[in-house]
């Protein structure tokens, strides 16, 4: 999940993102591939998994700090059983270095106990499951929560990211290939799109030495942001991939008054569809650069405009015979207006039904739950499952 704290970061992410991965290289590539072929004449791989509608079974075994006996009554059998009865087809598992191994690299096996717990719960249910490597110490997607971030920077922290996915690998590799996928690392933030492809084409090749048949899913660099996927390079050869975006926007909705964002401060109505925010005497409180990132923010949004943002996404897959996956989206709840949030909602659910993209909400339980207190379903499940 998006976590950024600053604010001016959210506005210049297309700028960042066109900057940082506009090397003549990587871009050629990607228009390349996208010119293959058109929608009706490309072939139409099948990857191994193919996955439908699910959701992300969150900070338990990725971003918490809870251990021993909390974590393990954090989730349970109970809970995959839940997530089926609602109508789920899969699961994703995100998972942190640091829940499976310690700092030497040794195997943490109360985390690995967990991990196969999920999967077989999740197998038992009929759910197919794609485990995601979510943070790593050598790499956060958020910079500032990095310690620092070398993973593009050392050549032995990618050397080490290539060995952890190789005992991840050894763990995994006897679930059956039709039910459980891998994803390779979550909200890549690389300096350059060429440093990211150069990664996943070193750990494509390393997986596929001992599982040509593994369903892998990979996305594009900076946040895995649809603005970035034509510099995605991906092997020609490989049917066996899925292309993964997230998709939160329009952020000024998805995440009002989410504490962790840079724009918490404003308490106000916010709209969907429509112009976000109407009234915006508010501006005249704010500093230079939270004006100009509130103004960037502050536009005009409806089905229309988010489907329109998807498109250098569904062109590229589509192009390659490769199934889109969003392996995140959601909506913070708390102080949004019901009507306004499930609007979004059924938009955003319309497009990936007309456009055949799995998904995965994020999340299960936690800050954009599709339970309520006392495990039952809210409104969500039936929004997202709808047929």
């Amino acid at each position: 999940m998006k976590c950024f704290r600053n604010l001016l970061m959210q506005v210049a992410i297309v700028a960042l993102c066109l900057s940082s991965c506009g090397d003549k290289a990587s871009t050629q590539v990607g228009k390349e591939s996208q010119n293959e072929c058109n929608k009706s004449e490309c072939p139409k791989f099948n990857a191994t998994v193919n996955f439908g509608t699910g959701v992300n079974v969150s900070h338990w075994l990725s971003q918490s700090s809870s251990r021993g006996e909390e974590r393990a009554n954090q989730i349970s059998k109970r809970d995959f059983d839940s997530i089926a009865a609602m109508g789920f087809d899969h699961v994703r598992i995100p998972v942190d270095e640091e829940h499976i191994f310690d700092e030497q690299g040794n195997r943490l096996e109360d985390g690995f106990q967990l991990l196969h717990k999920a999967i077989n719960w999740a197998l038992e249910n009929n759910l197919k499951v794609l485990v995601d490597l979510h943070v790593i110490r050598s790499h956060h997607f958020n910079n500032e929560n990095s310690t620092p971030n070398t993973l593009f920077t050392d050549p032995q922290s990618q050397d080490k990211f290539i060995q952890l996915w190789l005992d991840i690998q050894k763990e995994l590799k006897a679930y059956p290939k039709d039910k459980v996928a891998y994803e390779i690392m979550n909200e890549p933030v690389a300096p350059s799109c060429n440093a990211w492809n150069e990664l996943i084409d070193r750990y494509i090749k390393t997986i596929r030495e001992t599982e040509p048949d593994r369903t892998l899913v990979i996305g594009s660099n900076m946040w895995q942001v649809v603005q970035t996927f034509d510099s995605l390079v991906v092997p020609s050869d490989d049917k066996n991939l899925i292309l993964s975006f997230h998709s939160y926007d329009p952020l000024l909705v998805t995440h009002h008054q989410a504490p962790w964002t840079g724009y918490a401060y404003y308490k106000g109505k916010v709209n969907y569809p429509g112009l976000i925010i109407e009234d915006t005497a508010f501006y005249k409180e704010l500093d230079e650069d939270q004006l100009a990132a509130m103004r960037g923010l502050n536009k005009e949004w409806n089905k229309e405009v988010i489907e329109q943002n998807l498109m250098k996404a569904i062109n590229v897959a589509d192009s390659l015979g490769l199934q889109l996956y969003c392996g995140e989206f959601g909506a913070y709840p708390y102080y949004v207006d019901k009507e306004v949030r499930l609007k979004w909602y059924d938009d955003i659910t319309s497009i990936f039904r007309t456009h055949k993209i799995g998904n995965a909400h994020w999340c299960y339980k936690g800050d954009f739950p599709i339970v309520n207190e006392d495990g039952s379903a809210n409104e969500l499940p039936a929004i997202l499952t709808k047929k």
